[in-house]
């Protein structure tokens, strides 16, 4: 089943803590603070893989978590920072926050997002030690990661789509100029997901070419099976028009679908076009199209089933829909990926320390629960003292 939506749930690790530790040597009998800083907790992110077609293989699971850092040790020993997760995703994937906005565009191959960054390390008591303060009895805990509700939208890329009415012939099209196998009987809605297929010339360029499902007047509105696959046009640089050629109103059946594409949006009525008036075989008399438009850039009477015309829209596929031009720097070194990272939230206005008798909170305190659960995260226990200003108090669950 072809999946194009999906919802995750992102959580990056949480940072190490700083270790609270001092020196212990035969006849230094006042060594030091020597603790260590705590790693850094792993990062998921989100990378376009193009080996992928669609977003089932995140199909049940749900949530996506980084490493945690590893703690501080004694002689300064700094913990090793969390393993960052992949996700693997296809390229043309949106990602999306929970309100709707856009976070990254992963439109290219390898092209990666950083959807939730780890936690910073908590510094060690040797980063506390001062001239006036030579034995910090304290460290810090890490910072937790961060959870992020991500949706993901699928918008395949390729060179040209396949558009139409139901039963137009699209997929059987398809099957004759790519090497794609799409589902062909005659009978309407035949094709219940878009299908990728490449188009191979001899030269050896290719193209990558899509079907999606039969489009309806209010397809733009939700109606029928093709409304949902709209977006998975809005990338291809060439939309290729199928109209069943053995009918008599070729015009109607282009004005039609020409309708829903420029109520949908996304400049899809501004896209250039290919006519292929299909099923030449059925009419002994070429199919009558008169309408005239800029936006055509040809008309093709073809026959799947006889082959007629489809070397010739094979042709003029590779000659509109020539290979991207290579970008061309500044002298630069162009990096090997893009990096994307959402807005970072705000620093929390107050620190946990690991002290040797419990914890010490310091700075703004909050208010409600959030204080508690950064110190369920610090990993306190039940009786730990817990130090809020001049306060001691004991933690009781």
């Amino acid at each position: 089943m072809f999946n194009d939506h999906a919802r995750i749930v992102v959580r990056s690790g949480r940072g190490g803590d700083g270790a609270l530790r001092f020196r212990r040597e035969k006849y230094v009998p006042k060594g030091g603070p020597d603790g260590g800083d705590g790693g850094r907790g792993g990062d998921v992110v989100l990378v376009a893989d193009p080996a992928l077609r669609d977003l089932s293989s995140l199909r049940g699971r749900t949530l996506f978590a980084g490493a945690r850092g590893g703690n501080g040790g004694g002689g300064r020993r700094h913990g090793a920072d969390g393993e960052h997760t992949e996700v693997r995703v296809p390229v043309g994937t949106q990602v999306r926050s929970e309100e709707g906005a856009l976070v990254a565009d992963l439109a290219t191959a390898d092209a990666r997002v950083v959807a939730a960054t780890g936690g910073q390390g908590g510094r060690g008591n040797a980063r506390f030690a001062t001239p006036t303060r030579q034995a910090p009895r304290f460290a810090e805990t890490g910072l937790p990661g961060e959870t992020r509700a991500l949706e993901l939208r699928l918008k395949l890329v390729a060179d040209a789509a396949l558009a139409g009415l139901p039963n137009a012939g699209k997929s059987s099209l398809l099957r004759r100029i790519s090497n794609a196998t799409p589902k062909v009987a005659d009978y309407p809605f035949t094709t219940l997901q878009p299908v990728l297929g490449t188009v191979e010339a001899p030269d050896g360029g290719q193209l990558t070419v899509v079907d999606v499902p039969g489009l309806i007047e209010g397809a733009s509105a939700g109606v029928g099976l093709g409304h949902e696959f709209l977006a998975h046009l809005e990338r291809a640089r060439l939309l290729v028009h199928v109209i069943d050629g053995s009918e008599g109103d070729a015009d109607e059946r282009f004005r039609a679908i020409d309708r829903e594409l420029a109520l949908y949006g996304a400049g899809l009525d501004e896209r250039p076009q290919i006519v292929v008036l299909n099923k030449s075989d059925l009419s002994p008399e070429p199919a009558p199209f008169g309408i005239a438009d800029e936006r055509i850039v040809g008309v093709h009477r073809v026959s799947c089933v006889t082959g007629a015309g489809i070397p010739e829209l094979e042709r003029a596929l590779f000659a509109l829909c020539p290979a991207a031009p290579e970008p061309v720097g500044d002298g630069e070194e162009l990096p090997e990926f893009l990096e994307y990272r959402p807005v970072p939230r705000g620093r929390r206005a107050f620190r946990i320390l690991r002290t040797d008798r419990g914890f010490r909170v310091v700075g703004m305190v909050p208010e409600g629960d959030e204080l508690e659960e950064a110190l369920r995260g610090a990993g306190v226990r039940k009786g730990a003292l817990v130090e809020i200003g001049d306060e001691e108090l004991e933690w009781q669950p």
